[in-house]
Parts: C-alpha cells; structure tokens; sequence
C-alpha cells in the first residue's frame, strides 16, 4: 500500500485536473461545490445539465489505473509500451516516440500535472485494452458508481460528440479517485474542497 503526500498541492496543479473554464466574461452554465471529505453538496447550479467533459475524462482513466494498482495488476515501476496511436495523440501531451515505453508512475504524473493525451492512451493500453474498448469500460465502471449521465469515448476527453457527462458525475468520480491511498498530486488532495465549473 502506498502512503499520501503530506505536501500541498499546487494550485496551478489543482486546476490543470480539476477544472475546465468557460470563455472568459461567461458564466458557466452549470457547475458544483462539494467536501471532498464528505460528499456534501456546498453549492451548485444546473449540476445534471450534460455537457461534454473534455480533460476531466482523464479522471476515470486514473481511477482505473489506480484501482489496477490496488489489485497488484500492475505496478508503479512497470515500463509501459508506447504504440503508434498513443504517439500521434493530439496536444497536450508529454511527447512520448512510439516504440518507447514509460513508467506507470510517470503516465500517472504526466496526466494529472501535463493532461497528456498521449498518456492516458498508453494507459489504456498498458491495461490490456485498445482505446475503444477501455472507454467501453469507463462507461461501464461509471454507471457502477451511479453516474447515470456519463457516458466516454476515449480515455482522454479528446472530442466526441457522444462522450458526455454532468458535473454532479463527475463530482463522484474525483471523491472515488481521490480515496484511493496511492502516492500521486491527485490523491494528495483528499481534504480539500472540489469545485467543478462546465461550460
């Protein structure tokens, strides 16, 4: 079992995860406020309206990897080859050569702090998965947690028409991710609050 950061996280951290902004001078037409501590619901407007989830999709993909870590599936050491597909991923991404490989807890790292597209791919793959078939699974994962909105597409917010979501779903995915007892920026962040604006 691994143990928590005990340093705080960045803010710019924070928001590279937790966050998607609308375009500046409008008012994000739904959003919440919760304890991540509690679930407790502080505020919130609009919180079942269905948007698309852009990055914060790269939420169920860490929850996948790090519920693969805790069943010893995996390991923070191993070396994660990298395919073509995962390669050619469209910006942001850390900028990984196809036939290279790269530690799970660098992809973890690189997709919280950088978002990298090309990351969550090689995530996806490294489970056994292609992509298609990984975001099959993040949809069937996150009707289990009773996101009864949510539907994805790929494991890294990349658009799609079809992948959507609202922000009371993904409200519950960051308290499931965050409750995982790994050693990540992410699940350092167990005692703070959670706001999540979509727009």
């Amino acid at each position: 079992m691994f143990s928590v950061r005990k340093n705080i996280c960045v803010l710019s951290l924070a928001a590279a995860v937790m966050f998607t902004f609308p375009a500046a001078a409008r008012p994000a037409p739904s959003g919440i406020v919760i304890d991540a501590r509690t679930g407790e619901v502080l505020v919130s407007k609009n919180p079942n309206a269905v948007h698309h989830p852009a990055s914060l999709t790269k939420l169920m993909t860490l929850y996948i990897t790090f519920e693969a870590l805790e069943k010893g599936l995996i390991k923070m050491d191993d070396e994660l080859p990298v395919s073509a597909a995962a390669a050619n991923r469209s910006p942001s991404r850390l900028g990984l050569k196809a036939g290279g490989k790269i530690k799970v807890e660098t992809a973890i790292d690189a997709l919280i702090v950088k978002s990298a597209n090309d990351c969550a791919t090689v995530q996806a793959e490294g489970l056994g998965y292609s992509e298609a078939r990984f975001a099959e699974k993040m949809t069937e994962v996150a009707k289990a947690l009773g996101m009864k909105n949510t539907v994805f597409k790929n494991a890294s917010g990349l658009p799609n028409s079809k992948q959507v979501t609202t922000a009371r779903d993904m409200a519950v995915i960051y308290r499931e991710a965050i409750s995982h007892d790994l050693r990540t920026p992410l699940t350092a962040m167990k005692g703070s609050l959670y706001l999540l604006a979509q727009g």
